[in-house]
């Protein structure tokens, strides 16, 4: 399997992709994210947001058609605030692909992720999620993908945090860089991600 290859093939770009992150408000069953590309098209959404349709820690990225691609299920109980992700909808007794879990170093606090059965393949995401303001390098330190805020082309004025950018680095999976952005917005959301982030992919015990 392709390094970056995570989730799903079909999310894998040959080029350099910039797509939009729109966040609606979390106080009302139904709301999450919708993420659009250059041409205005939606690419994933994720309206199963709240604990009306869902349990609360429990979010379902999707297609545009509505297909589950992905979902990320806080690990309850668990000290370090652990999440993982398991490909489609999740099922009782399914393995997750990943798991992702704060982690504390002096001077630093950050995030790690396991991405099952892939050795030697890292990430490590250094800046700031909550002022969005990410960068995702691989274990190579090249840029894989990026979160940053969006300019409005036509009157060059910066968007508010709730619509954002994700630029994708050729050959790095757009869903996997999708499922990281809920979880670290409701790590941040909890005032938890101050500063970088490391991804360690690794085999399932």
């Amino acid at each position: 399997m392709k390094e970056g290859l995570v989730v799903e093939a079909g999310f894998v770009y040959e080029e350099e992709t910039h797509l939009t992150v729109s966040k609606t408000s979390l106080f009302y069953a139904g709301d999450g994210f919708t993420v659009y590309d250059s041409k205005a098209e939606l690419v994933f959404r994720v309206d199963t947001y709240g604990p009306d349709i869902r349990e609360k820690y429990e979010l379902v990225l999707m297609d545009p058609h509505g297909r589950c691609l992905l979902t990320v299920r806080r690990k309850r109980p668990s000290l370090h605030q652990r999440w993982e992700g398991f490909l489609g909808e999740r099922t009782d007794g399914q393995k997750p692909i990943f798991s992702v879990k704060r982690s504390s170093i002096i001077g630093r606090s950050g995030v790690t992720v396991e991405v099952y059965g892939r050795p030697g393949e890292e990430y490590q995401i250094e800046g700031s999620f909550a002022q969005r303001c990410c960068t995702i390098f691989n274990a190579r330190k090249e840029i894989v993908a990026e979160i940053r805020r969006k300019v409005d082309a036509s009157t060059n004025v910066v968007l508010g945090k709730d619509v954002f950018s994700l630029c994708l680095k050729p050959g790095f999976d757009g869903a996997f860089a999708m499922g990281l952005v809920l979880v670290l917005d409701q790590i941040a959301g909890e005032d938890y991600f101050p500063g970088g982030a490391e991804v360690v992919p690794t085999t399932a015990e």
